[in-house]
């Protein structure tokens, strides 16, 4: 099997390694974090991901899987060097590729001969070719190859999504390195889509920007339904059965967040400004993101303006989605700044990121249970579809409130129920 380099531990870089690893290849994985490394030595994966901490103990009981310090420990003695970096938002929606260029200039002088680079960070199109040019003026070896190779995992299921997805997508201008870049995922049951670096950067843009367009476009539909008195639900369900259509990203809530959709439109909509082209679409996609937020907020507070002055918000659930414990652009954690840059008192729980969302919101008190976030709220707003909460003790939690309202961003619960219990109960689009 082949010796491979990931450079960075993140979400993106240790599922790559371990998952190499657990196909067989010999994987160095390396960070600029001694904390981290440190701790993922030890076999603690310090992000919430189904099936991660295994395939990550396993690498490292069979020795397949090593974690190391620094750049150029990934690059030393590969034949592959993943750059799996950051690549946060800048001004107007630009990327900032600073963490993948520091990566390429450290990693030129120690490449093998033969040496492919592949970027798998979410990276503009040309970000391939930039890589290249800052390895070719770092003193990488001339028959060093790149080559563009997107991922396409979701949070909470980043390891399925890797052993088996959907599609392989590389990008690269010499055909003797698509081969082997192919070879690397050799029991990997997917369609490999192999082209030139440009088209392969701008698959994974179009691809997440076509994705969040599905979800605001369910989002107006279900605007329009509490208008006429449909159910949303009933209506996503129907278009789902059309096979031109399915039912994924239809699924009304807040608005999409984490730490791609929201990054990627707005990377695309700079991509697009630069070449002098309009994107109607995805300008309106992030239009309606951006007021399905404030329209959950005006609910919230229309609701407080039936209860006694001063009463608090409840808020359970404060990651982006459920079953990750990312906080990044997450809608729920929008919604509460909002409501206390209002003045209004927000008691909060989250299975796995309240402590730190505290940390994050000066303001904002967080509860070790969901039925002590509710204790004498007037509202009780379900921000993340937490499958936990469906099950808890509605009963109490109406006795709990001092107002027994409900505004469910995510239509998690069963309307008839709630309203049986007392429950002043408003969904989305229902």
């Amino acid at each position: 099997m082949t010796r491979i380099g990931v450079v960075g531990a993140g979400y993106v870089g240790t599922t790559a390694a371990a998952c190499f690893a657990h196909l067989g290849h010999d994987v160095v994985c390396a960070d600029v974090s001694e904390d981290r490394i440190r701790e993922l030595r030890k076999g603690e994966v310090g992000i919430l991901e189904r099936s991660l901490p295994v395939l990550v103990t396993e690498g490292l009981e069979s020795g397949r899987l090593v974690f190391e310090v620094g750049a150029r420990r990934a690059a030393e003695g590969t034949a592959f060097v993943f750059l799996c970096l950051p690549t946060p938002s800048a001004d107007g929606g630009a990327v900032d590729l600073s963490a993948l260029e520091a990566a390429a200039r450290e990693i030129g002088p120690v490449l093998e001969p033969d040496a492919v680079v592949v970027v798998k960070s979410t990276a503009p199109v040309g970000a391939t070719r930039r890589v290249r040019r800052v390895l070719d003026a770092d003193g990488a070896p001339p028959g060093v190859s790149v080559a563009s190779n997107p991922e396409f995992l979701r949070e909470g299921n980043s390891v399925e999504d890797f052993l088996h997805p959907d599609r392989i997508v590389i990008g690269c201008d010499e055909p003797e390195t698509a081969v082997r870049l192919t070879g690397l995922y050799s029991g990997v049951p997917a369609p490999v889509v192999v082209t030139d670096p440009a088209s392969a950067e701008m698959v994974k843009y179009a691809s997440n920007a076509y994705l969040a367009g599905r979800v605001s476009f369910i989002n107006a539909v279900a605007n329009l339904c509490e208008a006429v008195g449909a159910d949303v639900r009933d209506v996503a369900l129907g278009m789902g059965y059309d096979p031109r259509i399915g039912s994924d990203f239809l699924h009304p809530g807040p608005g999409f967040g984490g730490s791609c959709l929201p990054k990627d439109t707005a990377a695309l909509l700079h991509i697009a400004a630069e070449a002098g082209v309009d994107l109607p679409p995805v300008e309106a996609t992030v239009a309606v993101n951006t007021r399905q937020r404030e329209r959950v907020v005006e609910k919230i507070l229309a609701a407080l303006d039936r209860a006694p002055p001063g009463s608090p918000v409840a808020a359970w659930g404060l990651t982006f989605k459920a079953n990750t414990d990312d906080l990044r652009d997450s809608p729920a954690l929008d919604i509460v700044r909002a409501l206390l840059a209002r003045g209004v008192t927000v008691r909060a729980f989250d299975p796995v990121a309240g402590e730190r969302a505290g940390g994050l919101e000066p303001g904002l008190d967080v509860t070790v249970d969901p039925y002590d976030a509710c204790d004498g709220a007037a509202v009780l707003a379900v921000l993340t579809e937490w499958e936990q909460f469906r099950w808890l003790d509605f009963a109490r939690v109406a006795e709990l409130m001092a107002v027994p309202q409900v505004v469910d961003t995510r239509n998690l619960l069963d309307p008839p129920t709630m309203r049986r219990l007392g429950f002043d109960y408003q969904g989305v689009g229902r």
